[in-house]
């Protein structure tokens, strides 16, 4: 039932992919127990990708492209916009935004930034939803999710910071293993060159003033120097370009990191954080 309902919803990449894929195949004479056995996957695995009964993994689209490519980098070039399928229609456009960015620069208040999360938090996060994804849809929202991450070692690679709630680090998904875990993951994160992670201390707003409590917000340099802010709430989101809105919001934003910790004391209190012991 859940494959008949993917043939239909089938996006146009996935069916470029399935059609290319099965002609090549079969002018190379394989057949698609043969092709299976190339690429380290089951006849029916490929009977599925060429039905767009279960569009191909980024996984299965490397090996298409080591076997079927021909040096036209096909299925190298279509691994882009497979995986841009796979997330939520309101973010895909941050996604490519995102995915070239010269500068990111973030504020969460509930939970890990996407970008920083790991699979098995990413899991318990996205499967703790509601309404409730089913596995398959599960695994693909992860693999999408989780396939961000390559932006930490793009060439040249990007200046990323995040700035997080101190409640973020007390507010466990999935078990306090995948918790603990999550968080040594953002305390390594946070050594690279490129990359800051602040925290802003859960008593800010004892102090007078705390410039987070409108709520989260992604600040984007785009490689031709444009600024733009990414808002989402409820799964609805926001690509705000206009100058004067985009100023206060970059505004606010430098206001929240004068409010955090340094980024030395932001490591040390994840750190802190991870290895608490749980009840």
């Amino acid at each position: 039932m859940a494959r008949a309902a993917n043939k239909l919803a089938a996006s146009g990449t996935a069916r470029m992919v399935a059609a290319f894929a099965k002609a090549r195949r079969e002018q190379m004479g394989l057949t698609q127990e043969e092709l299976g056995a190339l690429i380290g996957y089951t006849a029916s695995a490929i009977s599925a990708m060429e039905t767009c009964a279960q569009p191909a993994s980024d996984k299965m689209l490397m090996e298409l492209e080591r076997v079927l490519g021909d040096g036209m980098n096909i299925f190298e070039m279509a691994r882009k916009f497979v995986l841009l399928d796979k997330y939520p229609p309101q973010f895909q456009d941050f996604a490519l935004m995102e995915a070239e960015a010269v500068t990111l620069s973030s504020y969460q208040t509930y939970v890990i930034d996407g970008l920083f999360q790991t699979p098995e938090y990413a899991r318990a996060l996205i499967g703790g939803n509601f309404p409730k994804p089913s596995d398959a849809k599960l695994e693909e929202l992860v693999e999408a999710r989780i396939a961000r991450r390559s932006l930490f070692d793009r060439e040249p690679p990007a200046m990323i910071e995040v700035i997080l709630d101190e409640t973020v680090l007390k507010r466990p998904f999935g078990s306090w293993e995948v918790h603990s875990a999550q968080l040594h993951s953002l305390a390594e994160d946070a050594e690279r060159d490129h990359v800051s992670v602040q925290i802003v201390p859960q008593d800010r707003g004892l102090k007078g003033s705390h410039a987070g409590a409108a709520g989260n917000m992604v600040l984007v340099e785009t490689r031709e120097h444009h600024h733009v802010v990414y808002l989402e709430s409820q799964e609805q989101s926001q690509l705000v370009s206009d100058p004067a809105t985009v100023a206060q919001l970059r505004h606010r934003y430098a206001k929240i990191r004068t409010q955090a910790l340094s980024p030395e004391d932001s490591v040390n209190l994840i750190r802190k954080s991870a290895g608490e012991e749980r009840t």
